[in-house]
């Protein structure tokens, strides 16, 4: 289908806005790196209208959700169920690279901002504040990221989920 490669965003990096069936996707796109923007319970039609005011590729399974004129060239529509396999279709149009993993606040989707250890000591474990000398906190939601024992299971789990492990 002409439609399904949809065109990178502003600068070539690509910009996504997962519908509402795709969340366990968008969660592990933004692991990866990739800047993908998802709301739960929004409704198609305000969905359409922020992807295209935002520049984004709109990542759906939903086929009434493609009809829509005004999308033509602007979406990938994910065929399987399955989060690996669509990881897979989405590295078929936008190759996977692992030089962004953990850039991104899985939770909202903004950049990471490295953060002192003495900023985030009242916000970790006393262990972890002791033990781990980078921090990386998100500028929106506060949320705090470090490299722990679960960035090496993220990794062999991305690697799994890829078919490469």
């Amino acid at each position: 289908m002409k439609d399904r490669h949809a065109i990178p965003g502003e600068g070539g990096e690509p910009r996504f806005f997962a519908d509402s069936m795709l969340g366990k996707l968008a969660r592990w796109m933004r692991t990866i790196g990739f800047d993908v923007e998802y709301e739960k319970d929004i409704d198609d039609s305000r969905l359409v209208e922020r992807a295209m005011e935002e520049g984004r590729i709109i990542l759906t399974r939903d086929t009434l959700l493609i009809r829509r004129r005004v999308i033509r060239g602007r979406y990938i529509f994910i065929k399987s169920a399955f989060v690996g396999e669509q990881l897979r279709e989405i590295s078929a149009v936008f190759p996977i690279g692992y030089e962004m993993f953990l850039s991104r606040c899985i939770r909202c989707n903004a950049l990471l901002e490295e953060s002192s250890a003495e900023d985030v000591e009242d916000k970790v474990p006393a262990y972890v504040h002791d033990t781990q000398k980078k921090f990386m906190r998100c500028p929106l939601c506060r949320r705090v990221y470090w490299a722990g024992t679960h960035r090496e299971k993220m990794l062999s789990d991305l690697s799994s989920l890829l078919g490469r492990g």
